[in-house]
């Protein structure tokens, strides 16, 4: 038996980014990656915007399958792992597949978060966590089209707004519902959120802030409509972006520490320190003795390199400033940083009416920046913040550098 396998469970972005990382390194001709999709590791980020409204696109992998080959990775599809033997160091595959490992990383990533009153066959309600979600949902969209038929985003953040505005540009009838008294309410400022509130009205969507839902009413495995606010609201079809939760159910079947994502060290490793975690899965430290879970493509291909160094024994911390980044229509909003508890604003007007920058400081710290249609200021903001990171990695701040000055 093969004991010096490295097994990667996880078909996303952190999965391909390690794969890529250890095969520079020369290790390509030990691992082993497994994934409970059919598909290689794809590009994620094109499946809400480009690919739902072009019946032409396809799905874009990272890296052919060739590649794979060529560097010597062995690939499972279509056979996810059901188990991990911590003892005896095995991850057991559906297939009833033993793979035993001397390293093992999770990049499980999430699973979309469904609605309990609802039963998961419904055929008129749709997620969009991965290719065969946009497969379907696409085919759908494109059927409503020619039918007159409207969309119902059921949730404001990311992907449901990502959604509507692809929708709206197919040329459908568009409602966002969202129960929270603002939209992108954990994720950007107020005014910025208000920005998009505004952006999405101007292209025809309709949006109820602050709603209260219930009522679902069914009928032959279709949801036909469900009570707003105390009205009746018929649904034509509805799309789900409720928000996303972590995959740990193998970590924590086999013991590991689990705290809202798998909880690991700064160098990627878990409570076991053969098995390390990266991607959305993934609660790391932070700063203040807190935990933080990021879903973004920036935070799993950095935790992806933060991985690969501790494989090959040359530890290095993980600090990165977090980045974002959704299009939704002609607006491309781009994020640097986490917002703090409280902070003061700085607004700078970009080269048109459709562009600005928003930098919030706290006295003359730089810690986040949102960018609209800005991409200069967004690129910009990330080496000031990088910049602050590299001189004092606990407080992002070096008070040695003036910076209200430059957003003048």
């Amino acid at each position: 038996m093969n004991t010096d396998q490295i097994v990667i469970i996880g078909g996303g972005h952190a999965a391909a980014a390690i794969c890529v990382a250890l095969s520079e390194a020369g290790l390509g001709h030990r691992i082993h990656l497994v994934s409970e999709e059919q598909e290689l590791p794809y590009h994620r980020p094109p499946l809400s915007k480009s690919f739902l409204k072009k019946l032409d696109e396809a799905i874009t992998p990272h890296k052919a399958s060739t590649w794979y080959a060529e560097k010597g990775i062995q690939i499972h599809l279509c056979d996810p792992a059901v188990f991990i033997d911590r003892k005896a160091r095995n991850v057991m595959l559906r297939s009833g597949v033993a793979l035993a490992y001397q390293h093992l990383v999770i990049a499980t990533g999430t699973r979309a978060r469904t609605l309990n009153a609802l039963p998961p066959s419904v055929s008129n309600v749709h997620l969009l966590r991965n290719a065969a979600h946009a497969r379907s949902l696409r085919t759908r969209l494109n059927e409503m089209v020619s039918a007159g038929r409207g969309l119902t985003v059921l949730g404001g953040g990311f992907i449901g707004l990502e959604i509507a505005a692809s929708a709206r540009q197919l040329g459908l009838e568009v409602t966002v519902l969202e129960v929270a008294p603002r939209l992108l309410g954990r994720s950007v400022s107020a005014m910025m959120a208000e920005h998009v509130l505004e952006h999405h009205i101007s292209m025809g969507t309709t949006i109820q802030i602050g709603v209260q839902i219930d009522g679902y009413e069914l009928l032959e495995n279709q949801l036909r409509s469900m009570q707003v606010n105390g009205n009746r609201m018929v649904v034509d079809e509805m799309l789900l972006g409720i928000g996303a939760f972590p995959e740990t159910q193998l970590a924590s079947d086999c013991g590991l520490s689990v705290d809202n994502g798998i909880v690991v060290d700064a160098y990627m490793r878990t409570s076991d320190p053969a098995i390390l975690a990266i991607g959305d899965c993934v609660a790391f430290s932070t700063a203040d003795g807190g935990r933080l879970r990021l879903e973004s493509v920036q935070n799993a291909n950095d935790q992806a390199r933060t991985a690969t160094a501790t494989l090959l024994g040359q530890e290095e911390p993980y600090v990165s400033v977090p980045w974002f980044w959704s299009e939704q229509g002609s607006m491309r909003l781009q994020m640097a940083g986490l917002l703090p508890p409280s902070f003061e604003t700085i607004r700078r007007p970009g080269a048109n009416a459709n562009s600005f920058s928003l930098f919030h400081m706290v006295g003359d710290k730089l810690l986040c920046a949102e960018s609209v249609n800005a991409p200069l200021d967004h690129m910009m903001s990330r080496k000031l913040i990088e910049k602050r990171m590299q001189l004092n990695p606990s407080t992002l701040a070096d008070p040695s550098i003036p910076l209200k000055s430059l957003f003048n």
